[in-house]
């Protein structure tokens, strides 16, 4: 694992469930040199976990806003952790 990677996890609340964010999250990271998960959470929030190189990331999430979700997301925090390389790809949480 590159030592400059990085591990976000990324909660959104708002109105975010039932509106596409899984879909479009995995959608957005095929562009992106990413690896995690996107997956509801029971209290209505969506939680997001990435690592990667430090610029991918707020890239992935700067273009997640713009792909029309920003309207829903009242609020957004970050959680920066030191990668481990667990994830070696990007999937939904059911």
């Amino acid at each position: 694992m590159p030592t400059n990677t990085e591990r976000a996890i990324v909660h959104f609340s708002g109105h975010v469930q039932g509106v596409g964010f899984r879909y479009t999250c995995r959608q957005l990271v095929n562009e992106f040199m990413l690896t995690g998960y996107v997956k509801n959470l029971e209290d209505g929030r969506v939680e997001l976990g990435l690592e990667g190189e430090k610029p991918e990331i707020d890239g992935y999430l700067e273009e997640l806003e713009k792909s029309g979700l920003k309207s829903f997301i009242r609020q957004r925090t970050i959680d920066w952790q030191p990668a481990t390389g667990e994830w070696h790809h990007f999937r939904i949480v059911h």
